[in-house]
């Protein structure tokens, strides 16, 4: 999961020019099995952010390029911060990241911290604003992907069913003030209280300051406490601890598709496709359920991966 990104990037809170710390291990412990070092095309590195979905689809990469003919890396930062120098340079090669919140990233990074927000709900203009300051500064943003990762908002099943509540727009009609178990950070966010307020009329009287798609935040809302919960799109675990995510059918949220971020000079035509290949198949529940493998089943990242791949034939 990625509850520090959620809110530090979605806010356009900066990069870190950090060195890439922490290697995430050898071939064998950390890719299900894949033979990492047989490629005859080069070496590539792909570096994770540091949560259990990034280095999920980090390791996805790096099997991917394995097949394609590149030795390969994958490694990881002790932060959630991606190691945005080093991708520049080229010592890491390959990073996964989300459409709206890198294209913030960047614009903070290259137009200062006061620079107002590129990214919107709108994937083609959040693509295309995040191209733009990628070439910038050397990188080259592929085709992004089907899945998402962006935050939700669930209520229990009982009062979705009490009230009918398909929609947030649904629950702005209640008028009905409601506590939200979420970050104490979530008042003041623009995609969390100020923006339930302002694109749905929902009234958050008071926040429990649970986390981010906590257990305690979702058991919270499940046992009536509070009505509302922070959670993301690819919690595979939100169903089945009672709650019902409410479509955010007027698109609060902005577009966070995933997407591989690569430096422009390490870039070749079969690199593109391998991984144009594997983000076009990955879906928002696929990435949820993989998740959950990690962070509920306890399986390694590397190994939920390779998994995956094989189950889609991309391995």
């Amino acid at each position: 999961m990625r509850h520090i990104r959620v809110f530090a990037a979605a806010a356009a809170a900066g990069v870190v020019l950090g060195l890439v710390a922490g290697c995430g291990g050898t071939a064998s412990e950390n890719s299900g099995g894949v033979d990492r070092n047989k490629g005859s095309k080069g070496t590539l590195t792909i570096a994770d952010a540091g949560f259990t979905e990034s280095e999920i689809v980090a390791n996805m990469f790096a099997d991917v390029l394995s097949k394609a003919g590149y030795k390969t890396k994958e490694t990881s930062v002790k932060a959630t911060e991606i190691s945005q120098k080093d991708l520049e340079k080229g010592d890491v090669a390959v990073i996964p990241a989300y459409v709206a919140t890198y294209a913030d990233e960047l614009n903070t990074l290259i137009n200062g911290p006061k620079a107002p927000s590129v990214a919107s709900p709108d994937l083609d203009k959040s693509y295309s604003e995040l191209k733009t300051l990628a070439t910038q500064r050397g990188l080259t943003p592929l085709k992004p992907g089907k899945a998402v990762d962006q935050n939700a908002f669930a209520v229990s099943k009982k009062f979705a069913a009490q009230h009918h509540l398909d929609t947030l727009t649904d629950l702005g009609k209640l008028g009905m003030p409601l506590k939200l178990a979420a970050g104490s950070e979530c008042q003041t966010r623009p995609f969390c209280v100020p923006g339930l307020k302002r694109v749905y009329d929902i009234d958050i009287k008071s926040i429990d300051p649970l986390g981010v798609d906590t257990a305690q935040s979702k058991q919270a809302v499940a046992k009536g406490a509070d009505q509302l919960a922070l959670v993301l799109t690819t919690d595979a675990t939100v169903s089945s601890a009672g709650l019902k995510v409410l479509a955010d059918d007027k698109k609060l949220q902005n577009a966070d598709y995933l997407v591989p971020i690569v430096n422009t000079k390490k870039l070749k035509p079969d690199m593109e496709t391998a991984l144009n290949k594997l983000t076009a198949t990955l879906t928002t529940e696929d990435l949820a359920q993989l998740n959950a493998k990690v962070d509920v089943g306890q399986q390694k990242p590397g190994e939920v991966a390779s998994e995956y791949l094989k189950s889609k034939n991309l391995l």
